[in-house]
């Protein structure tokens, strides 16, 4: 076991190296700091220690000392320590006293190098650092130094090198920089930018000139760019559809992580409230596997979602037990899932609701009893099955799964307060959050999967302002984009 110094990047969780990720999913204690991203601690196993010992302005919830030392005493123990920092552990994070320290100790130890906030939070505001006409260097300087305290850091001497000034947590002594580098001979002129939360959705860029910066009002944690390429306005990130919405997902735990993803990649804060969390239906799922046995009894097998695609497969001992029974699928998230199996459905109607595959499903055979197994949710409609019966069909429904309600705490409560938008993704979704922030708590603008999750939403008294014509979690996705780009 040994003690890993990893470098958390800036703050997109997507700088963060395949090595870092690789040691966080193997932790037995992560100990992070302030800057280090919250998601990031989800890789980490459900029974790893995590120990915030995170600087805030001004004060800090644990010394650098002790830190370090908490760091030799889990080392010691035989535990394997991650220690989450933000940008890279040896540029201005103080991991070298942390190595330090360890190896004092003979506490095996290893450095993970992380993507600086000095280099990525400008490239994130569309600033280049270099450009081969205009800044040929660079310069990276910590401003915790006291410009007035005749520290070792010349500032003056910074002022003449030219080229571009990366200033990282100077923003509480700004003015005194700016005093000292113009002292130094630059001109108040020079482009100059400060980005707040460089790399995240809350990212905010200052654009001024070094005399000016000081005028706006600025906050940290902010890295402060001082040069000719200050004054490029390369946007890309700021730039992207959904940037700085704060979206409410509430969809199953285990299925967030690629709605998320797709809200992230274009530009939202995603807030992650999922209210009821998938698991076995109540007779532990023995209907579902009693009929598999008896598959060729079957004329149709009727999937209705994804998780009942899942549940399904998991009990199909083979593909080739549904030789000769034809197998239709609720929406393409449904057929997707069937498919990775290589059960290629004969049936998915062009919208994905119960009511059009009862449209365009076939007759029963004629001179004897056809039959269908109809494979869903436990607390699913019956329309699927009434319409079936009164069709002429025999229907067998089985349970394959149940949703549960799960609790929306205190600290998700205050997200969704500040969020601007909310998704549903099923009419159980709409009918648990709103039960459990009310309806002053919903965020203003509702977006809803399909029709049938939009309808409960408005017998909540809900106004919904997204319904997705594809009834997709892309097809949802792309009605958002249009809804907020007007």
């Amino acid at each position: 076991m040994t003690v890993f110094l990893v470098g958390a990047g800036p703050g997109d969780p997507g700088l963060l190296t395949v090595r870092g990720a690789e040691l966080l999913r193997a932790a037995d204690v992560v100990v992070y700091d302030r800057l280090s991203v919250a998601s990031l601690l989800e890789l980490a196993p459900p029974t790893a220690e995590l120990v915030n010992v995170g600087k805030q302005p001004g004060r800090a919830t644990m010394e650098q000392a002790d830190i370090s030392a908490l760091l030799v005493e889990r080392g010691k123990a035989g535990q394997t320590v991650v220690r989450l920092k933000g940008g890279d552990p040896f540029v201005f994070a103080r991991g070298g006293e942390e190595a330090a320290a360890l190896f004092d100790a003979g506490v095996p130890f290893e450095v993970v190098p992380g993507v600086t906030s000095a280099v990525a939070v400008p490239a994130y505001a569309g600033i280049p650092l270099t450009m081969r006409h205009s800044s040929t260097l660079f310069t990276v300087i910590t401003g915790h130094e006291d410009p007035d305290k005749g520290g070792e850091l010349d500032w003056e001497s910074v002022a003449r090198l030219g080229g571009t000034i990366v200033v990282l947590m100077g923003i509480g002594r700004l003015p005194k920089i700016v005093s000292r580098l113009m002292a130094g001979g630059l001109d108040p002129e020079t482009p100059a930018a400060a980005i707040q939360w460089g790399t995240r959705p809350q990212q905010r860029t200052v654009r001024a000139t070094l005399g000016t910066l000081t005028d706006h009002e600025l906050s940290p944690p902010s890295t402060i760019v001082i040069g000719k390429v200050a004054a490029m306005r390369l946007e890309w990130f700021e730039a992207r559809p959904l940037f700085g919405k704060r979206v409410v997902v509430t969809r199953p735990r285990r299925q967030t992580s690629e709605l998320s993803a797709s809200l992230r990649s274009l530009g939202a804060d995603v807030v992650e409230v999922p209210v009821t969390d998938i698991v076995d239906p109540e007779d532990g799922g023995s209907a579902l596997r009693a009929a598999i046995g008896q598959l060729q009894e079957y004329d149709w097998i009727v999937v209705t979602s994804a998780n009942g695609a899942r549940r399904l497969l998991e009990v199909v001992p083979d593909s080739r037990a549904l030789g000769g029974v034809e197998v239709a699928a609720i929406g393409p998230a449904t057929a997707a899932v069937l498919r990775s199996a290589r059960l290629v459905p004969d049936l998915v109607p062009e919208r994905y609701v119960a009511e059009d595959l009862l449209e365009v499903f076939p007759a029963p055979p004629v001179g004897r009893e056809g039959r269908v197994l109809l494979v869903r949710a436990q607390d699913a409609r019956d329309v699927l099955p009434d319409g079936l019966r009164d069709a002429g069909w025999t229907v067998n429904v089985v349970d394959a799964y149940r949703s549960v309600a799960l609790a929306v705490n205190d600290e998700q409560r205050a997200e969704v307060a500040a969020a601007d938008i909310v998704m549903f993704t099923s009419s159980s979704a709409v009918d648990r959050f709103v039960g459990s922030v009310g309806v002053d708590g919903v965020p203003a603008t509702v977006a809803c999967i399909g029709p049938i999750s939009a309808t409960t939403a408005r017998e909540h008294g809900l106004s919904v302002d997204i319904t997705a014509t594809i009834h997709t979690v892309p097809g949802l996705i792309d009605e958002l984009i249009r809804f907020v780009e007007g």
